[in-house]
């Protein structure tokens, strides 16, 4: 496994305690997904409270949990809060409210928790624990947790994810276009697209849909691909408005043009354009696979690794030319929490080897810890997902761009360099000035950290 090392985030002064929520909801947002009940507290009660975003890990997390209740006997519950009002009611405990006692942290508010000391300091535990080594988890993901101005850890790795491209065989085989390979290039799977839009024009079926809003398993990997940078290694700068970068989103264009218009995938999201048989291929992360191994025509989808950028135009993929974003959840503990030694020891149970293995074999999610996370290409059976697997052995990895302030740059190239082009995604020129506006948007919100 070859990963990007991206450097360590530098860290300086207070942030206010606002959110803007940039993650999961369906496949049309950048972390997990889903929701369920809503529902916090504390560990006064004798049970450790619980929070998470994401439904589908529920089952598989809650009998982890349960196998360190019967060691500890303090029970557990996990609830399920939709992404918005996951981070709405932390935010509301954090103001004075209860806090769960813990819960997960993601890249784009972990820097506020940190920062704002709202988040249980774990350096002490860890020192004295066994069964964690903070050097065999994913790097980027140990050192997003750390606060650099003091280098306190906040969060232990819970897990770490890789995109893959999803595709359905049957309207492949329908409109007699070949499935996709692992030696597709993004020309193999614009011109794909292409030829399905066209030959489904009658029925309403798109090639390929993607939500622009979506960066981690979207446009993001076609930007590395390209040899451009959202974020530089030393999280100073960009290179978006590079060359490299105009000839990623140049592709990105050309992708677009053939594919769902975006007021389409507006109104109805890529996963249910394609679990309705609107379009015929999405990428997507690996925290959505159970969504769609549990769909009622699952057996028409099947995963690939996402194409490459043939930079070196020798027709085969060289180091360098295929990467996937990951990115990496922290198991973390409010430092209000009214037991922490057992709201530590809960988050050492989840993210020690045994249960990372476990969680992996379970299908829960791949581990934070590395090594760990095999088993996961055979937890769905009936459903090949080893592309998720290969796209760290075989491909190079770069953990998902951030700064202190993530959300301002993130939101403001969506809104004021690329939307334009993303609409109305005709004009090679739109796209290219856009990728000069972003590039100033992205120096300037850094400038201003």
């Amino acid at each position: 496994m070859k990963l990007k090392k991206m450097g360590a985030l530098a860290l300086a002064g207070a942030m206010t305690l606002s959110l803007a929520a940039c993650g999961s909801s369906s496949s049309d947002t950048t972390g997990s997904t889903d929701s369920g009940s809503s529902s916090s507290g504390s560990s006064s009660s004798g049970t450790l409270q619980v929070n998470i975003w994401d439904n589908n890990q529920l089952a598989g997390l809650q009998q982890i949990a349960d196998e360190w209740t019967e060691q500890s006997g303090i029970a557990v519950t996990i609830n399920v809060v939709d992404w918005d009002n996951y981070w709405t009611l932390l935010e509301a405990g954090a103001s004075g409210g209860e806090m769960p006692d813990v819960f997960w942290m993601h890249s784009n508010t972990a820097q506020m928790y940190m920062e704002n000391d709202l988040l249980l300091a774990l350096d002490d535990y860890i020192a004295a624990d066994d069964a964690i080594d903070l050097s065999n988890y994913y790097e980027g993901i140990v050192d997003l947790y750390n606060r650099n101005d003091n280098g306190v850890q906040y969060a232990i790795p819970k897990d770490h994810d890789t995109i893959a491209l999803l595709y359905n065989k049957a309207i492949f085989d329908k409109y007699g276009v070949d499935y996709p390979t692992d030696d597709w290039t993004w020309e193999d799977l614009r011109d794909a697209a292409a030829a399905i839009t066209e030959a489904g024009k009658a029925d309403g079926v798109y090639g390929y849909a993607m939500n622009t809003s979506n960066n981690q398993d979207g446009w993001y990997n076609i930007v590395y691909d390209y040899g451009a940078q959202i974020i530089t290694d030393d999280h100073k700068g960009t290179t978006i408005g590079s060359d490299e970068g105009k000839e990623a989103m140049e592709m990105m264009r050309q992708i677009l043009e053939v594919s769902a218009p975006q007021t389409v995938v507006a109104e109805t999201g890529t996963d249910s354009l394609f679990m309705s048989g609107l379009t015929a291929m999405i990428t997507q992360g690996s925290w959505m696979i159970n969504s769609f191994y549990t769909a009622e025509n699952s057996s028409d989808y099947a995963w690939a690794m996402l194409p490459y950028a043939d930079t070196n135009g020798n027709g085969s993929c060289d180091a360098g030319e295929r990467y996937s974003a990951y990115n990496g959840l922290g198991w973390a503990a409010s430092a209000s929490t009214a037991d922490p030694d057992a709201a530590y020891s809960l988050i050492s149970w989840f993210c020690a080897e045994e249960q990372q293995k476990e969680q992996a074999q379970l299908g829960v999610t791949m581990g934070g810890m590395k090594g760990v996370s095999e088993e996961f290409a055979n937890a769905f059976e009936g459903m090949d997902v080893s592309a998720f697997i290969r796209a760290e052995e075989e491909g190079d990895l770069f953990f998902r761009p951030y700064t202190r302030n993530t959300t301002v740059w993130e939101d403001a190239i969506q809104t004021d360099a690329f939307l334009a082009a993303w609409q109305d995604p005709t004009n090679a020129e739109t796209m290219a000035t856009a990728c000069e506006q972003a590039q100033k948007i992205i120096e300037d919100a850094i400038a201003a950290e």
